[in-house]
């Protein structure tokens, strides 16, 4: 179906939802609106006191968050329009999903393809235990050296320096490098692959392969990511580069991120020794403080003539993240625009808390912005951080700078492609689309 019948589609279940209401509910169609809007915002706003309150706030919290649903539900069914609402609910869900494959539009200029050539020497290096074993499961390790690749899969039990260990195949003669494990391995690996220029292979052997699926790759099926040993194109990607305290040039750390860094909230909890233990008892515990800047080092983000004071949480990722939509949160729709990406997350009341959960990447509460270098510093000597899902304690003040074509990485020449995530509704472009669109056609016809 064509961007212009969708879009049609789409007016039409919206037309048809509102219908629905006035046909069947009549007059008191407004009051069931309402009171569906009264629930959406009391529920909301539960959810933002259970997760930052302690005590019997908490505990109303909780009541809200189940009985207001329930209630409205109740109320619906008393009035004898369950039906009616769940009708025109799946109507306008219908509206909007039309609407929004409607507003996708062409597809996103992909990123220019290189030829390459067969690596002679492929070196790549296993982690038997992420993903939950896919290594095995998939017998990575055999197929990989079927295909006259050196393996090293790493053992569990002996805790080995993955970055040491390419740095010592690139001595020997490795013209390729590349690792089937997490997001954080992956980044390991690539830093020593981007300092030597040799290509790196990305084999979605993790657990959500965030870089694997921007790249993409197939995340379903990690062996058909050997098909860069012999069948491959090379891309030239960017790489976000970290330095913590005084830099490296003074004795200071820096590392890659193929991902993000993440500062705050997130971070903090994720730091607590108890957080492997039992996740969703420590996150309740820690949230309140530090949400409320009760606990934790208060943030200052600096990105040129722009300053983030007393965020809760910061993201900078290796390229920007989609912020029009919550849907698209988790997306880079591009790997080599040379900008670093920035989500910030400043919430100080149940009203804008309430607006970041219900409007997300369109609230108040959420800044999003793009930047080659970003500096993340705090009140007290040392932040937590997450780096690629690794948990860390970084002296401050921490700079994320961006390295444009950093990375040259080497994909099958047949993929599944990065998903694509649909804009945020507009209803005048979709109507635009609609309508205008069968007049050009309409013309073209006739000539």
């Amino acid at each position: 179906m064509n961007r212009r019948w969708t879009a049609r589609l789409a007016l039409v279940a919206g037309v048809a939802a509102v219908a629905v209401l006035l046909a069947f509910a009549g007059p008191g169609s407004i009051l069931l609106v309402l009171v569906g809007l009264a629930g959406t915002v009391l529920t909301a706003a539960g959810v933002w006191w259970l997760l930052s309150r302690t005590g019997w706030v908490r505990s109303l919290a909780v009541v809200l968050v189940v009985a207001v649903p329930l209630a409205v539900l109740a109320l619906y069914a008393a009035a004898g329009l369950l039906w009616v609402v769940l009708v025109s609910l799946g109507l306008w869900a219908l509206a909007v999903s039309a609407g929004r494959a409607a507003l996708l539009g062409d597809d996103v200029p992909a990123m220019p393809e290189l030829p390459a050539d067969r690596a002679r020497h492929p070196f790549l290096i296993m982690n038997p235990r992420s993903g939950g074993g896919k290594v095995g499961e998939f017998r990575l390790d055999e197929r990989a050296g079927a295909l006259g690749a050196e393996v090293v899969v790493l053992d569990p039990a002996a805790p080995q320096d993955v970055a040491e260990l390419a740095r010592r195949a690139v001595r020997r003669g490795a013209d390729l490098l590349g690792v089937a494990g997490g997001d954080g391995t992956q980044a390991l690996v690539a830093a020593v692959a981007a300092e030597h220029d040799v290509p790196f292979v990305v084999i979605s052997a993790g657990t959500r392969n965030h870089f694997a699926m921007d790249l993409g790759l197939d995340r379903q099926d990690p062996a058909a990511c050997l098909d860069a040993l012999t069948d491959a194109v090379e891309l030239r990607v960017d790489l976000g580069r970290i330095s913590a305290g005084r830099g490296p040039a003074h004795g200071g750390t820096e590392r890659v991120f193929v991902n993000n860094a993440s500062f705050g909230v997130y971070a903090a909890v994720v730091q607590s020794p108890a957080y492997r233990e039992d996740k969703a008892r420590t996150t309740l515990e820690m949230l309140p403080d530090l949400l409320t800047r009760h606990s934790g080092p208060r943030l200052v983000v600096r990105a040129g003539e722009r300053r983030l004071r007393g965020p809760q949480a910061v993201l900078v990722s290796n390229n920007p993240y989609r912020s029009d939509d919550v849907a698209g949160l988790g997306h880079r729709e591009r790997l080599d625009t040379g900008r670093l990406g920035v989500l910030s997350v400043d919430v100080n009341s149940t009203t804008e808390a309430t607006e970041l959960l219900l409007l997300g990447g369109r609230s108040r509460g959420l800044t999003a912005f793009s930047a080659q270098e970003v500096v993340v510093d705090a009140d007290a000597p040392a932040v937590p951080a997450g780096v690629d899902g690794e948990a860390l304690m970084l002296p401050t003040p921490v700079r994320c700078r961006i390295e444009p074509g950093a990375l040259r990485v080497r994909v099958p020449r047949h993929r599944p492609g990065a998903p694509r995530v649909a804009p945020a509704m507009n209803w005048r472009e979709v109507r635009r689309l609609a309508l205008t669109m069968g007049r050009v056609a309409a013309g073209r016809d006739a000539r």
